[in-house]
């Protein structure tokens, strides 16, 4: 496959004689999958990138910008300060979010802005206890 296309000969021409030749020569022969269905998947017929994503979702991944994934963590950590058992967890898990929130601030990464401020973590707590006394 490192021969150079001859001039004069149409692209397609030239690639279909070099498979032509690697398929006599055996070379597809023992590929992994080989005899096997395509896996039924999302209609992948106008994405490029689709076995990026399958990938992706295959392996549990996620790529979000740094601040947009903090705001997802920040959102997701006021719930679960809502929700927390003790006023003792609301502190803990509001401390660690607005240490992230603050680390954030100073240091700005790369993409959209954050547009977040840390907790009031007083104020959180003063919701929880209204919350809880229902």
């Amino acid at each position: 496959m490192t021969e150079r296309k001859p001039p004069g000969v149409s692209f397609e021409s030239w690639v279909d004689k070099q498979i032509r030749e690697a398929e006599a020569r055996g070379e597809f022969a023992q590929l992994p999958g080989v005899g096997k269905p395509l896996s039924d998947g999302p209609d992948t017929s106008y994405d490029e990138l689709w076995w990026v994503k399958q990938k992706m979702a295959r392996e549990g991944l996620s790529v979000l910008p740094p601040t947009l994934a903090l705001r997802k963590e920040a959102e997701d950590a006021l719930a679960a300060a809502h929700k927390a058992p003790s006023e003792g967890a609301v502190r803990r898990i509001l401390t660690e979010i607005n240490a992230k929130i603050r680390d954030m601030m100073f240091k700005p990464p790369p993409g959209p802005p954050l547009g977040l401020k840390p907790y009031d973590v007083d104020e959180v707590v003063r919701e929880w206890r209204e919350a809880r006394a229902r």
